[in-house]
């Protein structure tokens, strides 16, 4: 019949039909794939015949143009074989021909055990730069100004509390997983305290931190975090006043720090849409105006090179009043529980003020006496929770919408309330 000819009246193959031949090489796929998933000596062959391959690619200009023909050739019969429904032996032969031919003409890396555990770390660590820049970004609060949101590093001196016990076995490991940690140190030797140095180690976590005591070492291994100095220091949480006298085995330091929020900021979201009221953003300090981060009466010095958290309170071309009640006024419009976001912030304290609670927007600094602020365009002005102690917008102004990083998102450690997204 002529639909099984060709033009010149010889009959079709299977390959001369574009829609047959792809029928058939989806079958070979599908046969393949349900090869390897059930052969082991399949899945070998696959990833010998791509690492020699990768060697291959990586050699050729090295290689004489026989070596190079070489090695295709037994690449090809490896492929052959790997795509053809053959015995186990035939692949192995294959196999092992491949091998003979890559010992034979291949050149071959010294040291190849470090060039391979090397590349694999690159990989990884470009993996991990690519998705920290583009994706999600760790992130931990040092200071307290978004409690009771996310809570940044506290300490309870224990010196002034004889009567708490530092807790032992499974208790411990419980309020380590709670961010707990304890610094238990007595003196070795009958001197001075001479030196605190600080903590060593790398951005994310410091390995020690030794003190000097008598001219003798006193090192604490995997210190906690103390958070942000001046008050943020080891000195500071523990009352250590150098040149102070110790007796051999008196109690140097015995101290309590509760580790701060750790989380993933999202820099994904905000490059599809705008940052929007309420929302919790990270942002860079160089998004502040430079008269505007050191303070004329060194009441606050604010660098250039760190990362504040902060809630997002105001948009650019608004007005912005605080209230004789501690609530925002944006445009005319006071915000209340009702706002998104602000359900909490506006949960006004008892009588009985903690850092337990919530207190609205404390009208200070350039908010006070009622004043408006005007937000300029691709600006943004931002305040901390904690109110009452929060180095915020009240304070430095609005801030270039350019500079913001991202929004806060995983709470990763500690395991506590807040844990996932429980603090929102």
């Amino acid at each position: 019949m002529k639909n099984d000819r060709d033009p010149k009246g010889g009959k079709q193959g299977p390959g001369s039909d574009p829609a047959v031949a792809a029928g058939v090489s989806g079958a070979r796929r599908s046969t393949l794939n349900f090869r390897w998933f059930i052969s082991k000596t399949v899945r070998h062959a696959a990833a010998m015949r791509k690492h020699v391959h990768r060697i291959l690619c990586a050699q050729r200009d090295l290689l004489s143009p026989q070596a190079v023909q070489a090695v295709n050739t037994s690449l090809d019969e490896l492929n052959q074989a790997i795509h053809s429904d053959v015995s186990k032996e035939a692949l192995l032969k294959e196999m092992e021909k491949l091998e003979e031919a890559a010992n034979k003409w291949l050149k071959p890396y010294p040291n190849h055990a470090w060039r391979e555990n090397v590349e694999v770390f690159l990989v990884a660590l470009a993996v991990a730069m690519g998705i920290r820049t583009f994706f999600v970004q760790p992130f931990k609060i040092p200071t307290g100004s978004m409690q009771p949101t996310l809570y940044g590093v506290t300490s309870d001196n224990l010196m002034e509390k004889p009567d708490v016990k530092i807790p032992t076995g499974m208790a411990r490991v419980r309020e380590w997983f709670a961010g707990i940690s304890y610094i238990d140190i007595k003196a070795k030797v009958d001197g001075t305290l001479e030196r605190i140095a600080t903590p060593v180690g790398i951005r994310v976590i410091d390995f020690l931190q030794t003190i000097y005591i008598g001219g003798v070492a006193h090192t604490m291994w995997l210190p906690p975090d103390y958070g942000a100095p001046p008050g943020g220091t080891l000195q500071a949480r523990a009352n250590l006043q150098p040149g102070e006298s110790f007796h051999k085995g008196d109690q140097v330091v015995r101290l309590r720090t509760q580790a701060g929020d750790h989380l993933f900021v999202d820099r994904l979201s905000y490059n599809f849409r705008k940052p929007t009221r309420g929302e919790i953003v990270v942002f860079s300090t160089k998004g502040i105006e430079e008269d505007k981060r050191n303070d004329r009466q060194g009441r606050w010095q604010i660098p250039e090179d760190q990362f504040y958290i902060k809630r997002m309170v105001a948009l650019g071309d608004e007005r912005v009043q605080i209230g004789k009640d501690h609530h925002l006024i944006i445009n005319g419009q006071r915000l209340d529980t009702g706002t998104p976001h602000f359900e909490n912030v506006y949960k006004l304290p008892t009588h009985d003020a903690t850092q337990n609670d919530y207190s609205g927007h404390w009208p200070i600094q350039m908010f006070a006496n009622g004043n408006e602020f005007h937000v300029r365009s691709n600006h943004f002005l931002v305040m901390g929770d904690n109110t009452g102690n929060s180095l915020d917008s009240r304070y430095f102004g609005d801030v270039n919408s350019d500079y913001i990083i991202g929004k806060s998102s995983f709470v990763y450690w500690p395991i506590s309330s807040r844990f996932g997204l429980g603090y929102r």
